[in-house]
């Protein structure tokens, strides 16, 4: 008897592996190798199908656990002793039937829905995006969220839709760079086909990651969300002790509460580039007295912080010779090399930097720089020393346990710390050392800023989520520097404008928004956040609070659901229209709003 039922399953586990082998060879793109798991039945997708095209010693189990509208893959394999871990793939697809757009972490917010033609459109890694996906409707609701617990070593994916028969594919592709040996590896990877509000699924992805992984964010101080001042865009490497007190004066009777200082105060070179970067003193003919300068700024009411490109140590350093042979790779374009941080004295040599600086000038936080520039391109150069002097043979987990050493240690000499950290290196380990991430440089373009704060906005929890730089021309008229300001303005406003240059009905825009930011930033920045339509780049965004109802619109001929609430109502005009029609119920309603403006409507 028994025999005959191991007989019968064996006989339909055959079937099903022979079924979706079919079905994944079906596909003429998809990356071939064997079947090197049981294949997973799945009730939000076909057969889930994992593959390897050389598994060597490694052998793969699999699992799936459903939850009603999700479901865990669970994956693990493991080779008799250490070796390169085997590459492996997992594949699977469903009916397109609605999923006409899809959402990443991607800086460019792009959501064009791609032609399955088997080459990568998604890549992520510890400090460089994240392993989170979604199909979504043109009507804001979620078709399919994917989202891997690996946030630390390299998973490519590659999404789209099969043109025989517009089937979705969806593969994650893993240890596609160069790892270290090991001899046990697991993942998990979540489905969730609720149909729900898009961004609520992408909420609960991270969710789960950071859970995944056991993650705690760090810390945040109420002063990560107070509108600031940054040196970029305006004087780039141009700046002095002298001229940065000036526009902090300025800064801080428009209500600014922190400066953050950036390149340019190590070095007399004004051409760009990081040559000069690595040994972090500053350039004695601009900041003479680091410490009393500070002070000078504190004495304004304001916080101080200061920017470093941590990886890079320039030709015409000090330091790059001190540690020549501990670098992952030379950046030539730059001039400058990336430090090795599987070496303990490059981490330690980072860490004293930052806690010497913020000792000898009492700083309030760091602007830590091109974390995504951690990585290898090309060979690994541990391979060939066979990892000689490093204590850790992973890259990515030198980078965790680096910034790990940063940020405790900081955070011991200052419990409120300030660490902004840059867009891409935005997920969910990098929370770990950060609690300020801004948007990638978009300068002047207020439509990127707005997609960009908007998807960080999802993926950050509580972590505080800035703005890029705001600048604009001096000839801009008032109401464009009004709409810059609402595109920014569900995350915290960073400006970069040359204050003693603007003309006064410019500063006179700022002091009205920052007074509006201050007032609402509970429902702006900490309560419920809906950003509507990102296949359009987010026409209108909506923050709900227990008491009130904040949306912004951001596109002509816009209508606007607000269904009574019994909660105060304002609406933000960045349309370049003046009439806003709003819906409550089936009654509509047309509201002169100014462009550039707000008007609380009753």
């Amino acid at each position: 008897m028994y025999k005959h039922i191991l007989t019968i399953a064996l006989s339909t586990l055959s079937i099903c592996i022979s079924h979706a082998q079919s079905t994944w060879m079906d596909n003429p793109f998809a990356s071939k190798g064997t079947i090197v798991a049981p294949v997973l039945s799945s009730s939000l997708v076909d057969e889930i199908v994992i593959v390897s095209d050389n598994p060597g010693d490694w052998k793969f189990n699999a699992s799936l656990e459903n939850d009603g509208e999700k479901e865990i893959i669970s994956i693990s394999m493991d080779a008799p002793q250490p070796c390169a871990p085997a590459k492996f793939n997992v594949y699977f697809t469903f009916p397109q039937k609605g999923a006409f757009n899809t959402w990443s972490s991607d800086v460019y917010c792009g959501t064009h829905l791609d032609p399955f033609w088997g080459s990568s459109n998604g890549s992520s890694a510890l400090a460089f995006r994240m392993p989170l996906y979604e199909y979504f409707d043109d009507n804001d609701t979620n078709c399919l969220t994917i989202a891997c617990s690996e946030t630390f070593r390299r998973v490519e994916a590659a999404l789209g839709v099969m043109e025989e028969g517009c089937d979705v594919c969806s593969e994650l592709r893993f240890f596609r760079e160069a790892e270290a040996p090991m001899s046990h590896y697991e993942t998990r990877i979540m489905l969730d086909g609720r149909r729900v509000f898009w961004g609520e699924t992408i909420q609960e992805g991270v969710r789960w990651m950071m859970e995944e992984k056991g993650l705690q964010a760090f810390d945040t101080p109420e002063a990560a969300f107070e509108p600031l001042y940054s040196t970029w865009y305006q004087f780039h490497q141009n700046v002095t002790d002298k001229t940065v007190e000036e526009e902090c004066r300025l800064a801080a009777d428009l209500g600014m509460k922190t400066i953050i200082l950036d390149d340019g105060w190590q070095t007399a070179d004004g051409n760009r580039g990081y040559a000069f970067c690595g040994d972090w003193r500053p350039a004695p003919e601009k900041f003479p007295d680091m410490a009393a300068h500070v002070a000078a700024v504190h004495k304004l009411g304001m916080k101080y912080m200061i920017w470093y490109s941590v990886p890079y140590v320039g030709f015409n350093s000090e330091a790059y010779a001190k540690f020549e042979g501990k670098y992952l790779y030379i950046d030539w374009g730059s001039r400058c090399a990336v430090l090795d941080p599987r070496f303990p004295e490059v981490r330690k040599h980072l860490v004293e930097l930052y806690c010497k600086a913020q000792k000898d000038w009492h700083l309030d936080g760091f602007k830590l720089d091109f974390i995504d520039s951690f990585g290898l391109r090309g060979e690994d150069p541990a391979v060939k020393e066979n990892y000689a002097g490093r204590d850790i043979m992973n890259v990515s987990e030198a980078v965790n346990v680096l910034m790990k050493e940063v940020s405790s240690a900081l955070k011991a000499i200052k419990p409120d710390i300030l660490l902004e950290f840059r867009q891409q290196y935005i997920g969910p380990a990098i929370r770990q050392y950060g609690n300020m991430f801004r948007a990638a440089d978009c300068p002047g373009n207020a439509k990127d800023n707005r997609m960009r704060i908007a998807s960080l906005r999802l993926t950050s929890g509580s972590t505080a989520v800035h703005s890029d730089m705001l600048e604009w021309n001096l000839e801009e008229t008032p109401e464009n520097v009004g709409r810059a300001i609402i595109n920014s303005i569900f995350g915290v406003i960073q400006y970069s404008a040359m204050l003693k240059d603007i003309p006064q009905e410019h500063l006179a825009v700022m002091r009205k928004w920052m007074a509006f930011a201050s007032e609402h930033r509970e429902t702006l920045l900490h309560s419920e956040f809906r950003p509507h339509h990102p296949e359009l780049g987010y026409p209108l965004i909506e923050a709900e609070s227990d008491s009130e109802l904040i949306i912004a619109v951001y596109q002509d001929n816009a209508v606007v659901e607000a269904a009574p609430r019994g909660k105060r109502l304002y609406i933000l005009n960045a349309s370049g229209s003046e009439r806003i029609v709003i819906r409550r119920g089936d009654k509509l309603r047309t509201v002169k709003v100014p462009c550039g403006d707000w008007k609380e409507v009753r």
